[in-house]
């Protein structure tokens, strides 16, 4: 009588320890991170590919999972049920109850998942063959459960869309970066790549009035001119009118022509591209670089000129401002002091708002840049001096360029620390007057 005992207590050793084994199991492929494990599959483990092969099944996996744990808890339980009333008679079922509540929350359940959690992906790879095992042991049970969970689909049908939307890649970006696993600019890079196929070429044109162009049949020595003064490699061509843009002429095609002699660009003149301000941008870099392109006029709604969209443009949205060394960097928030900034008027109002906290509401602008929304706001063509408020935040317009603005001064809104003496007499004065 005795050695069964001992067979049984040794049984409920081993129930117990399979029982930690599948709560780890359960953890640790909930919990796996796929890239890691693709990585060591790249590099020769034969078991990540078993534990990617798994993990792909989820379902029979999970239902092998959890037969084998309640198998093995059910088991338990009823062995030492036995076993302790064999010793204790009629208190035996209640201390067999106590016991193995405690002995399968806490070393069954708790510790395990809790180690496994830590461990994911190590654990995941020793685990992955006996869970193979237990696979193939347990199929016709899994069989059955897999046509319960047809019938359930059925019954109730998935209404939300498992894809990742893009705020929810962004979360996950985040997350990485705050765990260390992504740093900063990298994480960075990725946002911007997620977030850019949702703009315009609006969003990011060089507006009509900031183009610098020439017109078809200017002197050689005044496009030179043109050339030094501003150092761009590329200069626009127009016929009569700015709406007019006939073409593109290249800084180093106009000083080979200069060389050969030549009175006119007519023969250098680059086609360009028509778009409209709607083109998406990430739309607008495959067909720059399937044309070899890299200026596009964007035309408005009467056929005008609006804006010119180049291909640094473009690439500035991934990767931030590019500056060679013939550029003049602009500082589009410049710090005074700590309630204090000056912003250049070309700045993106969407990136004004996010550096600062502003637009809470998430009121939508038709403007793009600083220099519009405070023309927006005053309702009129600023002058220096005007200044108005938004969101407890004061600017004033500190440079203007006939008809829009070059720098606002922008004076952030004071934080009043409250101590508890003042909110102490805040309450007794709201007292008295609700008295």
């Amino acid at each position: 009588m005795e050695s069964a005992i001992l067979g049984q207590i040794i049984a409920i050793v081993c129930c117990v320890v399979l029982s930690a084994f599948f709560s780890a199991s359960e953890t640790a492929f909930t919990t796996l991170n796929r890239v890691r494990m693709k990585t060591e599959m790249q590099n020769g483990n034969r078991r990540a590919k078993l534990v990617l092969s798994l993990a792909d099944d989820y379902d029979k996996l999970l239902s092998t999972i959890l037969i084998g744990n309640n198998i093995v808890n059910i088991v338990s339980t009823g062995l030492a049920t036995i076993v302790f009333t064999h010793y204790l008679q009629k208190a035996g079922v209640t201390v067999s109850t106590v016991v193995m509540t405690i002995l399968v929350l806490v070393i069954g359940e708790i510790s395990p998942k809790s180690i496994a959690k830590e461990n994911s992906e190590a654990f995941a790879i020793f685990a992955a063959p006996i869970l193979k095992f237990f696979i193939i042991i347990l199929t016709p049970l899994n069989f059955i459960f897999s046509l319960w969970k047809k019938l359930l689909s059925k019954v109730f049908k998935q209404r939300t869309s498992s894809k990742f939307t893009q705020e929810e890649l962004k979360i996950i970006v985040d997350e990485a970066q705050n765990d260390g696993g992504i740093d900063e600019p990298n994480g960075e890079l990725i946002i911007s790549a997620i977030e850019f196929n949702d703009m315009d070429a609006n969003d990011i044109l060089t507006p009509r009035v900031d183009i610098v162009a020439v017109e078809q049949g200017a002197p050689m020595e005044e496009i030179s001119q043109e050339f030094l003064t501003h150092s761009f490699s590329r200069l626009p061509v127009y016929k009569d009118t700015i709406d007019n843009i006939i073409g593109m002429v290249h800084e180093k095609d106009f000083y080979r022509a200069v060389h050969q002699g030549k009175q006119s660009v007519d023969g250098i003149i680059k086609k360009v591209m028509y778009i409209t301000g709607s083109m998406k941008i990430s739309d607008l870099l495959r067909l720059l670089q399937q044309t070899s392109t890299h200026v596009a006029v964007v035309v408005d709604e009467f056929g005008g000129t609006e804006g010119i969209v180049t291909m640094e443009d473009i690439l500035e949205q991934l990767v931030g401002d590019i500056w060679d060394e013939n550029d003049t960097v602009i500082q589009y928030f410049q710090k005074v002091d700590d309630k204090k900034y000056l912003i250049a008027g070309r700045s993106n109002l969407e990136e004004m708002f996010e550096e600062f906290g502003l637009n809470k509401e998430h009121i939508e602008y038709d403007s793009v840049t600083v220099s519009g929304w405070v023309m927006e706001q005053l309702g009129k063509i600023p002058a220096p001096g005007d200044k108005f408020d938004f969101e407890g935040a004061v600017f004033t317009v500190t440079q203007t360029d006939k008809r829009h603005v070059l720098q606002v001064e922008m004076k952030l809104p004071e934080i009043k620390e409250i101590s508890s003496e003042n909110v102490a007499k805040e309450k007794m004065k709201s007292a008295q007057e609700h008295g």
